[in-house]
């Protein structure tokens, strides 16, 4: 582990961060700003899965294969979702989730 710092204290932050895109998530109402929580939900999570690896399992490296897995869809969901955004915004022209409402198919 990381001298100095206990698992405790690493669990907290990752919790507070966990939080903050929660409340983000929940509260915003621009599409770009919802992305940003849903990462931050998802750092937190690797953070956590590696911190919990590291703490329980130091020699085996499966809580850091999956970070990488997560990361790399989080990265896939990312490209995705700014692709799906970007299309939003030349036929409404607005990234707010109220303005999807008057969007027809």
């Amino acid at each position: 582990m990381i001298p100095g710092i206990s698992i405790t204290e690493i669990l907290l932050v990752t919790s507070i961060l966990f939080f903050i895109g929660v409340y983000g998530f929940l509260t915003r109402t621009n599409l770009i700003s919802i992305l940003i929580s849903v990462e931050l939900i998802l750092n937190a999570s690797v953070i956590n899965f590696v911190v919990i690896n590291k703490y329980l399992f130091p020699d085996i490296l499966q809580g850091v294969v999956y970070s990488i897995f997560i990361i790399a869809v989080a990265a896939a969901e990312t490209a995705l979702a700014v692709a799906i955004i970007f299309n939003l915004y030349k036929q409404i022209s607005s990234v707010e989730v109220t303005e999807t409402e008057t969007l027809k198919f």
